[in-house]
């Protein structure tokens, strides 16, 4: 057992002072507020949240970070260079890479990622010995990280979609791709079984990567595991869908069955109010990238009109331009500022679930996210007089901290986080050397 005393704390009740959490074997099992601290306890000053999840990530996309700018373009010449950065992995340099990336997000705050893997084979689509090597050398850096993994294995099948039908994958797409829906759910049946901190999922690359007739397969192949697909990102894969199908995206997922509380529509940047009307009322998720949609130019989702139709709303850093939950679920709020001309679209509540359950629930860890009897020991501190915090209402950190505020981060019960430091060391170290194995002498 072990007792923690938090000066503030955000419960499921609501914004508390003086809170007493008691953790066993990895789950709370007794949460007091207005208490004093006992002589064992572990004392945290500051605001503790709960675990915070990053439900879309793409953990080899951080090597691009400060490297593919300068040349304009949009999203599809960002994707060449993206293309050129994954050829480089293998299981050794790709487990180095997630690792340092986990350790980045878990000193960060996150606690628990969705990774939509879909860099399975060698360069040229050739399976490797064990066909699921990639998949668990990022399993091995989850392990190495202290965080949580919902491994999304994702199916990936088309080069992509124009007004005259899909096209054949790019050389670049090749080691994406398993062949048919068929080989690819073979490939994920034989995967390693859920672990403490392991839990399996399934995704879609995207519509125009999965062809109409392929995509109830996939929905029934995933069966009642988590579901995740890049969803109406661009404006070009909603005309080519129209152009070829006759309908939007998001009417084509309804056809085929996948809309649902088991589904998460990543981005949804680019919906109709049809659209909007038949993800909200089938529960369906919707995972907002905020970082990284104004990064690729993609534009800025109806965030507030799917919480309104009843979509949870959850976070992700996608392709790592920053690794900070802080900055995403405040960009969350400040999109919709800049859309609507109003202030406080989401209240404070609001944000923090979209950063801590609501993800947690898309990735199938409906048992973590917050601060409860009988939920995960997974928790956040987040110090109160940095620079940066320093003056700010303790029930307001949301709209001050940043990810270097973190001093504490707990993950099962097992500190992974202390002092501000994760237990591997020196992450900038890590990412250094792991980036330059990829990408060679252009990383120094």
């Amino acid at each position: 057992m072990t007792a923690y005393w938090c000066e503030h704390a955000w419960l499921t009740s609501g914004f508390a002072h003086r809170v007493r959490l008691v953790e066993v074997g990895g789950i709370f099992k007794e949460i007091q507020s207005g208490v004093d601290p006992q002589p064992d306890d572990v004392r945290l000053d500051g605001v503790t949240l709960p675990g915070m999840a990053n439900t879309h990530s793409h953990a080899f996309h951080r090597a691009l970070r400060g490297r593919v700018n300068g040349g304009g373009g949009n999203f599809w010449t960002w994707r060449e260079q993206m293309y050129a950065v994954a050829a480089q992995l293998n299981p050794d340099t790709y487990h180095a890479l997630a690792r340092a990336v986990f350790a980045e997000m878990v000193a960060a705050g996150i606690t628990l990622v969705g990774e939509f893997h879909y860099v399975h084979h060698r360069p040229g689509g050739k399976p490797f010995g064990d066909p699921n090597a990639m998949g668990l050398a990022l399993r091995h850096a989850a392990a190495d990280a202290g965080i949580r993994l919902t491994l999304l294995d994702t199916c990936y099948l088309e080069g992509g979609l124009n007004g005259s039908g899909h096209v054949d994958l790019h050389p670049g797409q090749l080691r994406f791709s398993d062949g048919s829906v068929e080989a690819w759910a073979a490939r994920m049946s034989a995967r390693r079984p859920e672990s403490e901190l392991v839990r399996l999922g399934a995704a879609i690359h995207s519509v125009r990567a999965v062809r109409r007739e392929d995509l109830p397969k996939v929905v029934d192949a995933a069966g009642d595991l988590p579901l995740h697909i890049h969803l109406s990102e661009q404006p070009g894969e909603n005309l080519a869908c129209q152009m070829y199908y006759g309908r939007t995206p998001t009417e084509l997922l309804d056809e085929a069955g996948a809309l649902g509380p088991s589904l998460t529509a990543v981005h949804a940047t680019h919906l109709t109010d049809k659209d909007i009307e038949l993800v909200g009322g089938t529960g369906t998720g919707a995972c907002f990238c905020p970082t990284t949609e104004r990064d690729l130019a993609d534009g800025i989702g109806p965030a507030r009109a799917l919480h309104d139709a009843g979509a949870p709303i959850s976070l992700g850093t996608d392709q790592h331009v920053v690794i900070d939950p802080f900055e995403e679920l405040r960009g969350l709020e400040m999109h919709e500022r800049l859309v609507s001309n109003e202030r406080d679209r989401f209240s404070p509540p609001d944000l923090l679930l979209a950063a801590t359950f609501n993800g947690y629930r898309a990735l199938g860890w409906s048992d973590g996210g917050h601060l409860s009897k009988g939920a995960l020991a997974d928790f956040v501190t987040v110090r109160t007089d940095t620079v940066n915090t320093a003056g700010a209402a303790p029930e307001q950190i949301l709209y001050a901290g940043v990810a270097s505020d973190v001093s504490t981060v707990v993950v099962g019960g097992e500190v992974v986080v202390s002092g501000g430091q994760h237990r591997l060391g020196d992450v900038g170290r890590l990412l250094g050397a792991s980036i330059h194995r990829v990408i060679g002498d252009s990383a120094q």
